[in-house]
């Protein structure tokens, strides 16, 4: 029968690290002792090859022997060696190091921590972009949207209402219009007689001459400071957007449900007042009943 066979002990990470540190330790003072011994020898070596054999009785600096100040500089040397593996090495070991390490990691992530509670939320920085951009300025909203506020499908327009073109022409003629990428590619060309300002997130966007190209709403804003009435004219996101900075809806109520896969927001009645309303039937150039409204900022 074969005998039980014996388990080996295991180590863990922390008694080796602590084992490891001890052979350290032991290196260290094994140096230390030698050096203290050469440096017993080295000045018995200097005192019986001065004082028995006249060696260097010349050599003198300021009246001091040579050896007196070598043994002295030695004796610094020794010191510092001594000081070094009983105090510095003792107390700034690697775990120190590891700890101070720890501690500058974790006064970065409180900076890193503070910076990111400074930096303005996006509902702040819309508040701050609303200040800004005041009434006198006239940042308008133009938009077709049906009752359930369904404006295009596959970035096209999912109805053919003649008079709701005639209108936009009409209203953002001689304007800087302000748009994202997608709508302003749904375009056959660029619109005449109109500044465009195109928002992507894409650095190297490629746009005709004359278009403007930017990150942000807030630089597109910027952009059309010198105009007295731009207008945001899609798609969902930039609306959504804009709903929170904008002074004024211009809206075509088209009445009728579409499925569709963008929508305009929902007009919030306690922040927007209703200013004109314009009903027109269907006709031979408008497929649905439609309402010209407008919305004011309350």
């Amino acid at each position: 029968m074969f005998g039980k066979k014996k388990s080996v002990p295991q180590i863990d990470k922390e008694q080796l690290e602590l084992i490891e540190n001890a052979q350290r330790r032991v290196r260290k003072k094994k140096a230390l002792y030698r050096h203290f011994v050469i440096f017993l020898i080295a000045s018995v070596f200097f005192i019986v090859a001065n004082i028995g054999m006249g060696i260097g009785e010349e050599f003198k600096f300021l009246g001091v022997d040579w050896f007196v100040i070598a043994i002295v500089i030695w004796a610094f040397f020794l010191c510092y060696h001594a000081f070094s593996v009983f105090v510095t090495h003792k107390f700034m070991d690697k775990a120190w190091e590891e700890k101070q390490i720890a501690k500058l990691v974790d006064k970065q992530n409180q900076r890193i921590e503070k910076l990111k509670a400074d930096l303005p939320s996006d509902e702040s920085l819309l508040k701050k972009l609303n200040t800004t951009f005041t009434k006198s300025d006239n940042l308008t909203i133009i938009v077709a949207a049906a009752e359930n506020n369904a404006i295009g499908k596959d970035n096209k327009l999912i109805w053919h209402i003649s008079d709701d073109l005639k209108r936009f022409k009409s209203l953002t003629s001689g304007h800087h219009v302000i748009m994202g990428r997608k709508t302003f590619e749904s375009f056959p060309k660029p619109l005449p007689n109109r500044t465009h300002v195109v928002i992507t997130r894409q650095e190297d966007y490629k746009a005709p001459e004359g278009v403007i190209v930017v990150n942000t709403l807030e630089d597109a804003i910027a952009a059309s400071k010198n105009d007295d009435q731009p207008f945001i004219i899609g798609g969902g996101e930039i609306y959504k957007q804009a709903m929170e900075v904008a002074d004024k809806i211009e809206i075509t109520r088209v009445h009728a449900t579409f499925d569709a896969d963008t929508f305009f927001p929902e007009i919030d009645k306690s922040i927007w007042k209703e200013t004109a309303h314009e009903f027109h039937e269907k006709s031979e150039k408008n497929d649905f009943d439609f309402t010209f409204l407008t919305y004011e900022r309350k």
